[in-house]
C-alpha cells in the first residue's frame, strides 16, 4: 500500500517563507565547528542544542566550555542541551564499561554551578529500539542544521573528520517553531531528566513514563503557525518535519518526494540499506525515466569500519553488510547503470568517514535530514528534517557547490562486479556473515542497526 494518494499531495505542504540571503551552506566540518563556536559566543537570547550525543573529548569539551562561558557572560541566556538518554550513559561500542558521557556531564556541571542543563531524552526503553535522532541547533533566531553529533571526528578537531551536511537558516519563525517543539514535546515530558545532576533515575524505574512519552511523540508535530504566514508556493520556503515509528509524516513525505520526481533524484546515505517503501519508489522512478544518483560511503569510509589488521569486533561486520546490500542492488539494476540512468557513487577520502544524508529532487526540492533512509530510521528513531522548496532556483549555486564538494571525493560504479563480495572479505567477516545469513539474523540486523 502506498503511503499517500498521489504526487500532487506535495501541494499541501505549507512552508515558512525564506529569503535566499538568509540561507548559508557550509562545506566542511572544520568550518561548521568554527561557525558553531562563534554563534555560541555571540548568542544574546537562547541556545538550544539537540544531538545524539555530546562526547567527552576535546571537541565536546570545547563546545561545553563555550556554553558555560556564554552563560557566565550573559546569565539571562536560555540554554538547553538535549542528547539521547541511553547513548549518554554508556561507553563507546567495544570500549570498557563506563558511566559514559553522563558522568562527565555531572562533573563539569558541578564545577560550573549547574548553569547549563543537559537533558537525556529516552525515545525507547532500550537504545536498540529507538534513540533521539532529532537534529538542529537554535541560537537566537538562527537554525543550524546538520546530521553531525558533537565530538572530535564530526567537528574535525584533530586529524580525521566525518563529512556531513551543514546548513544555516536565519529565520525567527523557524527558530521559534523548533524551540517550541523541544519545550512542548520533549522537555515537558515526565520521562525526560537532566543527566548533569547527581541523581539520575534508573531506566527501569521510568519505563512506564518512557512508553507514554513515545506514544505521545507519535502524534507530535512542528506547529509553526504556517497558516498565518504569507505563504506563496511559487517562492522559496522551508517546511520542518518530524516523525517516529512506522508510517510517520516524515516517512510519507520522503516517499512522496520520490514519487513526485519527474527528471532527477540525488540521494545521500551513509548506510546503504533502504526501507522497502523507498526501494519501491526508486524502482518506480526508474521506470518513469527519472535519472537517479545515489551517493554512499565506501565501506572503508563507514564509521564502523575496522581495518583487517586490527582486532576484529562484531560491529565491524556492518560496513560489509551494507556493501552486500549495495552489490545486490547494483546487480539487479545493472541495465540502468549501463544506460546511465542510474549512477552509484562511492565516497572515500583517505581514512576519513562519510555521514551524509538527504535528497535533491528535480532541482526544486531539497531535504536536509539526519534520517539515514534505512529501516531503523523509518521505524525506531525520532527523526526530523527541513524540506526546502526552491521553485525559482534561488539556491541553485549553493546546492551545486555542495554537490560538487561531495562528488569530488567519489568514484562511479560502472558495474556491480567492481564491488567486493563475501569471498573477498577478511576471514572473520566472511564467517560471521555466513552465520548471520544461515540463521537469517542478517535481516534483523538490517532492521535495527
Amino acid at each position: 500500500m502506498r503511503l499517500f494518494k498521489s504526487a500532487s499531495d506535495l501541494t499541501h505542504l505549507n512552508g515558512i517563507p525564506l529569503q535566499a540571503d538568509t540561507v548559508q551552506t557550509l562545506l566542511s566540518a572544520a568550518d561548521y565547528r568554527n561557525t558553531l563556536l562563534a554563534k555560541i559566543a555571540a548568542a544574546r537570547h537562547r541556545i538550544y542544542l539537540c544531538s545524539l550525543y555530546l562526547q567527552n573529548d576535546e571537541a565536546g569539551a570545547e563546545i561545553l566550555q563555550a556554553l558555560y562561558a556564554a552563560k557566565a557572560a550573559r546569565p539571562e541566556l536560555d540554554i538547553a542541551v538535549l542528547v539521547d538518554w541511553h547513548r549518554a550513559q554508556r561507553g563507546l561500542i567495544g570500549a570498557a564499561k563506563s558511566g559514559g558521557n553522563a558522568a562527565w556531564y555531572q562533573e563539569a556541571s558541578k564545577a560550573n554551578a549547574y548553569a547549563v542543563p543537559l537533558y537525556g531524552i529516552p525515545v525507547q526503553t532500550r537504545e536498540l529500539f529507538g534513540v533521539l535522532h532529532l537534529k538542529g541547533f537554535v541560537i537566537d533566531d538562527e537554525v543550524i542544521y546538520s546530521g553531525a553529533s558533537l565530538n572530535n571526528v564530526y567537528l574535525h578537531k584533530q586529524d580525521k573528520y566525518r563529512h556531513d551536511r551543514y546548513l544555516l537558516i536565519h529565520n525567527k519563525v523557524l527558530a521559534n517553531c523548533m524551540v517550541q517543539f523541544i519545550r512542548e514535546h520533549l522537555l515537558s515530558a515526565a520521562a525526560v531528566h537532566r543527566l548533569d545532576m547527581p541523581e539520575i533515575p534508573a531506566t527501569r524505574s521510568i519505563r512506564r513514563e518512557i512508553k507514554q512519552f513515545r506514544s505521545k511523540l507519535k502524534s507530535a508535530r512542528y506547529d509553526c503557525n504556517m497558516a498565518e504566514q504569507e505563504y506563496d508556493r511559487h517562492r522559496l520556503s522551508v517546511t520542518p518535519l518530524v516523525g517516529v515509528g512506522k508510517n510517520n509524516p516524515l516517512n510519507k513525505v520522503i516517499c512522496q518526494l520520490l514519487s513526485a520526481s519527474k527528471t532527477q533524484i540525488t540521494i545521500c546515505t551513509p548506510y546503504f540499506n533502504f526501507p522497502l517503501a523507498v526501494t519501491r519508489e526508486i524502482n518506480r522512478a526508474l521506470k518513469r525515466g527519472v535519472r537517479i544518483c545515489v551517493i554512499v560511503g565506501d565501506k572503508t569510509a563507514n564509521d564502523f569500519f575496522i581495518p583487517p589488521e586490527q582486532p576484529f569486533k562484531v560491529i565491524a561486520a556492518l560496513p560489509y553488510l551494507y556493501e552486500v546490500n549495495l552489490r545486490r542492488f547494483a546487480k539487479s539494476h545493472q541495465a540502468d547503470i549501463s544506460s546511465g540512468q542510474l549512477q552509484l557513487r562511492l565516497w572515500k577520502d583517505d581514512d576519513n568517514t562519510y555521514h551524509l544524508k538527504g535528497m535533491w529532487i528535480d532541482q526544486e526540492y531539497a531535504l536536509m535530514t539526519g534520517n539515514n533512509l534505512n529501516p531503523r530510521a523509518f521505524r525506531l528513531d525520532l527523526e526530523n528534517a527541513l524540506l526546502i522548496h526552491d521553485p525559482q532556483h534561488e539556491l541553485r549555486q549553493q546546492r551545486q557547490d555542495e554537490l560538487n564538494s561531495i562528488m569530488e571525493k567519489t568514484a562511479v560504479i560502472t558495474h556491480y562486479r567492481e564491488l567486493e563480495k563475501n569471498i573477498d572479505y577478511p576471514d572473520p567477516v566472511r564467517k560471521l556473515l555466513g552465520r548471520l545469513s544461515g540463521t537469517r539474523l542478517d535481516r534483523l540486523a538490517y532492521r535495527v542497526l
